[in-house]
């Protein structure tokens, strides 16, 4: 019995330690074995871009002229790199907003600040990252490291708006992530282009783009795919003013011409909306583009049988699988583990930030693990033309998975179904 105390103790205090420590790169022993990083040295890089004119959901008012602006935006940028002689893997993301805007935390990972990107072989395919409501960059940044070790260049969006410290009304998040997305994959089109002038200048194939969205950057995700808005969600609570939707509903026959061939698949991760009727089955039949989705069965935000399962479900007419965490609540996978500093009690928040992050059933760390080890493989599959990668995504009676240890798919739930 003391031996067993003994070991629970260090247990605890191991975890503790590892809580405390806000590294977004741990591999934990029972992880998948595609979870484990790359042969890449990672580079990381900020970048600020800026769409012209575009619509300002904010200050247009019903029955009024629409507004226009120069939306702005922040963009970290992981590549693979060769590091300077004598320089060493790692680095630290300092200042990082956390939910609580007023507490910032320094997370700590594997890349290198302005590194040279690697020149050998041909460009990277590109993965953008689109975060919830609110978020950041940085949310999502376990998954960003861990692609760019495997030869990907990864985008991750700062949405203007829709971040911890400028939230505004949740109007502008469901008109702007969309045009957002496509924004961004565009944006590094140019910057990918020989003679560009930038660092990506020849060493980015956006011809093979992934998507990867939460919440709501999922919810941008399944309408940039294909999944026009519904007639009800036009005039819907909270909906932009004059019909703005309207943009990018299925009824609309301008809607159909910007889908993008350059984006090849991608990852909806508890994507918002189909609970509250923002899209119907007939609208996601417009989805062609092969999907994973990636849910907990116990989301109370997005929804599961009503939500996420009920996109995979009605998008008829894509090659998509679903993934779910049993039991987990909205933060399935997603998000890096609560940094250390969203422990404390928020006065302003009225809770303990941490719960912004974390779930009450899942390790952070082993959802991260979860997440990374089948992103890679799906986009190595679909955008690499890695074909072996379909292994990982057959689902055994058993309940066993490839990849993983025995005994340590416990909780998961892998379907699939076909085009129709």
């Amino acid at each position: 019995m003391r031996r067993l105390l003994v070991a629970i103790a260090v247990c605890v205090s191991a975890t503790g330690v590892l809580a405390q420590s806000n590294r977004i790169d741990v591999v934990a022993p029972f992880a998948p074995e595609l979870a484990s990083y790359g042969v890449s040295a990672i580079g990381v890089r900020t970048l600020h871009a800026t769409d012209r004119n575009r619509v300002d959901v904010l200050k247009t008012t019903e029955g009024g002229p629409t507004a226009r602006y120069d939306r702005t935006f922040t963009l970290e940028v992981w590549y693979p790199a060769t590091l300077a002689p004598g320089v060493r893997p790692g680095g630290d993301y300092v200042g990082v907003v956390t939910r609580d805007p007023a507490v910032t935390a320094t997370l700590h990972g594997q890349a290198v600040r302005d590194a040279a990107i690697a020149t050998a072989g041909g460009a990277f395919p590109l993965v953008i990252v689109s975060h919830g409501y609110p978020g950041n960059r940085f949310l999502m940044s376990h998954l960003c490291e861990n692609l760019a070790s495997k030869g990907f260049v990864v985008v991750s969006i700062d949405h203007p708006e829709s971040t911890y410290d400028d939230q505004q009304a949740f109007a502008s998040t469901l008109y702007n992530r969309p045009f957002d997305q496509l924004f961004v994959l565009n944006e590094l089109a140019r910057l990918g282009a020989a003679g560009s002038g930038s660092f990506l200048a020849g060493r980015v194939d956006v011809t093979r783009t992934g998507l990867v969205g939460y919440s709501m950057g999922g919810y941008g995700l399944v309408n940039v795919l294909g999944g026009g808005y519904s007639e009800a969600s036009i005039t819907a609570a909270n909906a932009p003013p004059n019909h703005l939707l309207a943009q990018r509903a299925a009824s609309n026959p301008d809607y159909r011409k910007t889908m993008d061939p350059r984006i090849r698949a991608a990852i909806a991760v508890a994507p918002w909306g189909m609970q509250n009727g923002f899209w119907d089955a007939e609208g996601l039949k417009g989805i062609t583009t092969p999907v994973l989705f990636v849910a907990g069965s116990a989301d109370s935000v997005a929804g599961y049988e009503r939500g996420t399962r009920a996109v995979y479900e009605d998008a008829v007419n894509a090659e998509r699988y679903l993934l779910t965490f049993v039991n987990a609540n909205h933060n399935a996978g997603a998000p890096i583990p609560a940094p250390a500093e969203t422990y404390r009690y928020s006065a302003a928040q009225k809770s303990y930030p941490f719960v912004h992050y974390a779930d009450a059933v899942w390790d952070s760390v082993r959802m991260n693990n979860i997440l990374d080890h089948f992103a890679t493989a799906w986009f190595e599959w679909w955008l690499n033309g890695q074909h072996d990668r379909t292994a990982y995504f057959q689902p055994a009676p058993d309940g066993a998975l490839k990849g993983f240890q025995p005994r340590t798919a416990v909780g998961l739930k892998l379907e699939h179904a076909s085009p129709r």
